[in-house]
């Protein structure tokens, strides 16, 4: 379907997840094929809680990257709870990255941790990688990595004033230290309603998605996921009318439709080639339930995302 990215969509024209079986529960999903073959898939809940599929169709719970919260997650919550883990592949191992934090703070921290197989339960924990503090303008979770320009870059943010991006060392996967923060994404209205960055490179131009508005709320959550796009990584990314992101712009890419409320989460990995979009959704016919939502991700002639 050709339909302008900023043209509204009816809602019975998003297409339906691809259909999955077994494990379906899942929040916050970051997903990868595994050099070794098959799939991994991590999330919020648990200690990094982990699923395993060999066809990317039927997914076993596979318990958790963690078998116990590394100490200095209770610095900044008292459960050693980790959210919105992001997986890569570089330098010949597999990074985990995380955020740890408390609802309605912003006194968190991203961490880091390496696998040789990408595997739960294999997973050495590299403390801290960037902060943020009740005194700062922005929210150091969400995080999501690329390489661009030759460096490593790490998008992150959650509200307080939306999405930013620091560089990061490549040997240590550390922000460097005194690097600029730079500002990618913003509302012109608090709460400032968007979180989960994650760029992805097509052509000429990086895309930032980014998940609007409400999650966390069952069937009354209104997560959508919107974007923009950019020629320089670190900005600015405009919609396709030109209206910028920091600006409270953004084309939409996925919302609520059916039985599937509260699109987002997202995250976006490649496999044989194409690109897809993995993200969750609250299942209005399971008491809204968070499931793992996978879908295609195709590009038009203009160079704009779709959905199919």
């Amino acid at each position: 379907m050709a339909l302008l990215p900023h043209t509204a969509q009816a809602a019975s024209s998003y297409p339906v997840p691809r259909p999955i079986t077994g494990q379906q529960i899942i929040h916050d999903p970051t997903v990868i094929h595994l050099k070794s073959g098959g799939y991994a898939a991590y999330s919020t809940g648990g200690i990094i809680g982990a699923r395993l599929s060999k066809d990317g169709k039927q997914w076993d719970d596979a318990g958790n990257a963690f078998a116990e919260p590394p100490s200095w997650w209770y610095e900044y919550n008292n459960t050693g709870d980790p959210w919105a883990p992001d997986i890569s592949y570089r330098a010949g191992k597999y990074w985990l990255y995380y955020a740890v934090s408390s609802w309605g703070t912003n006194h968190s921290a991203i961490g880091v941790a390496t696998s040789r197989s990408g595997l739960p339960g294999t997973w050495t924990d590299h403390g801290k990688v960037f902060t943020s503090e009740t005194t700062d303008h922005w929210n150091a979770i969400d995080p999501a990595l690329i390489k661009a320009d030759g460096k490593l870059w790490m998008s992150f943010g959650s509200y307080w004033t939306g999405i930013r991006m620091v560089e990061l060392n490549e040997r240590t996967g550390k922000a460097v230290p005194g690097a600029p923060v730079h500002h990618l994404a913003t509302r012109p209205d608090l709460p400032y309603a968007v979180e989960g960055p994650y760029i992805v490179k097509h052509g000429r131009y990086y895309y930032l998605f980014a998940s609007y508005d409400a999650c966390c709320s069952g069937v009354n959550s209104t997560y959508k996921i919107k974007a923009g796009r950019s020629t320089d990584i670190k900005g600015p990314y405009v919609d396709s009318e030109g209206k910028p992101l920091l600006e409270g712009g953004g084309d939409l890419v996925l919302e609520g439709h059916g039985r599937f409320i509260g699109t987002g989460g997202q995250s976006v990995f490649q496999d044989k080639g194409e690109d897809w979009l993995a993200y969750h959704y609250y299942d209005a016919e399971d008491s809204g339930t968070p499931k793992l939502g996978l879908n295609k991700l195709s590009w038009q002639a203009n160079g704009w995302p779709i959905v199919l």
